[in-house]
């Protein structure tokens, strides 16, 4: 994705959608979940961005942003008043903190808009109706009022959710997500004191529906985690930086995809072992879940589905003779149990990523004395097969690694490592 850039100079006039959004900007403040007359145009862009479902929401952390047009859309609603595709899941955007310098942003539904359809007509027929108050039906419920007895998140309040980073939570893990949760005033404690009941409400749906927007927030790019920046949401909206996809690579020159492919491997080697003793593993990977950033930088772009084990602390077992399933365990749109943790082996990630995704980025055709070696393609079909020992797909990654360092160009459009490259052996 390239770099999208905002006005220069005098802006030109607003948008027909720009007017609408402003006139509803103070009946943000404390939305409910009760539906409003469609002809209402404010309600045209509440519905919209899921504000008339708030408190069954992410938050409204960034609609500030949207409404002063800091925030703008490319591509996003046209000039006459109907709304986009259903079957759209994000949109392009630019960011601005200036209004002079613009940074591309990608602007995401939590989840496609047709699985919050379903997701909330399910909520309803829980109740036994057709139609419903949203927020009402969700703190009935028995896993809500364990939320809102307590102050602490527990690894019992979140047994049943699909959310991968919660097969098999630690306190210590649990803590971190509140720690970091963007969406409150008051960020930083591990415990909930400081969290309202529609705050808690918005990070229990976040972790039912998809877990993305909390990664971003747990492990951020600025301490140096391959992930992209979290902006903020705004209803069922969410905001974060935007990177090229990988794909972009695919048809480029063996050097370009050479760095991408060490990337691959070094960043998930680091996933599995880095100094806050949290194995971050993948349980499925896509050609959309990586992307890299203006620097040549990797970045994971689909957190979704990344899981989490604790290596300090261990982890809540779940009892399997127990059901904990309720309305909340269906909300990212299947009702799946996921694997046990003691299932997930040390090289699952790997074999993912050599099965999936390194295979467009290194394939026979790059043999040559000065390129890629029959045994790094070799080295490659043996990562992707899990019937081998751990032992020796971690020899085959290495020496994959060991292989594709050479190849990896050295020049300013690396900037995220150049000039370092040049002065140590290390890049």
């Amino acid at each position: 994705m390239g770099a999208l850039r905002g006005p220069a100079g005098a802006g030109p006039a607003r948008p027909w959608w720009m007017a609408f959004l402003l006139g509803f900007l103070l009946s943000l403040v404390g939305s409910s979940s009760s539906p409003a007359p469609q002809q209402n145009s404010s309600v045209y862009g509440r519905r919209f961005l899921g504000l008339d479902k708030c408190n069954a929401c992410v938050g409204t952390s960034i609609c500030k942003k949207l409404f002063k047009e800091e925030i703008r859309f490319e591509r996003w609603l046209s000039p006459h008043p109907h709304l986009p595709p259903a079957n759209r899941t994000s949109y392009e955007g630019n960011y601005t903190d200036d209004s002079e310098s613009w940074r591309p942003v990608v602007l995401s539904w939590l989840a496609p808009p047709h699985l919050h359809e379903l997701a909330d007509r399910g909520i309803c027929s829980s109740a036994g109706r057709k139609s419903c108050s949203i927020e009402a039906v969700l703190r009935a419920t028995p896993r809500f009022q364990s939320w809102a007895r307590s102050n602490l998140l527990q690894p019992r309040m979140v047994q049943g959710l699909a959310a991968p980073m919660l097969r098999c939570p630690s306190q210590r893990l649990l803590d971190r997500i509140v720690r970091r949760y963007f969406e409150v005033v008051d960020v930083g404690s591990t415990q909930m004191k400081h969290f309202s009941s529609k705050d808690k409400l918005r990070l229990l749906y976040t972790l039912a529906v998809n877990q993305h927007p909390l990664i971003l927030q747990m492990f951020p790019g600025t301490e140096g985690w391959p992930f992209p920046r979290y902006h903020g949401s705004c209803g069922r909206l969410v905001v974060w930086a935007a990177a090229r996809p990988l794909t972009d690579l695919y048809e480029s020159s063996l050097a370009r995809r050479a760095d991408a492919a060490y990337q691959l491997l070094h960043t998930t080697q680091s996933l599995a072992s880095n100094s806050l003793r949290f194995n971050l593993y993948y349980t499925r990977v896509t050609d959309t879940t990586f992307g890299t950033t203006e620097d040549g930088r990797l970045s994971i772009m689909d957190a979704s589905q990344i899981g989490i084990i604790d290596l300090q602390n261990g982890f809540h077992s779940e009892d399997p003779q127990v059901n904990h399933t309720d309305v909340f365990s269906c909300l990212s749109g299947s009702c799946t149990s996921p694997a046990p943790c003691a299932s997930v082996r040390p090289t699952q990630s790997f074999t993912l990523l050599c099965r999936h995704v390194l295979p467009k980025l290194l394939s026979p055709k790059d043999l040559h004395p000065e390129g890629l070696s029959a045994r790094a393609i070799a080295e490659l079909a043996v990562c992707a097969d899990p019937q081998h020992s751990d032992q020796r797909i971690l020899v085959a990654v290495q020496t994959l690694k060991d292989t594709l360092q050479p190849l990896r160009p050295c020049n300013i459009n690396y900037g995220y490592r150049y000039p370092e490259c040049r002065y140590s052996d290390k890049f």
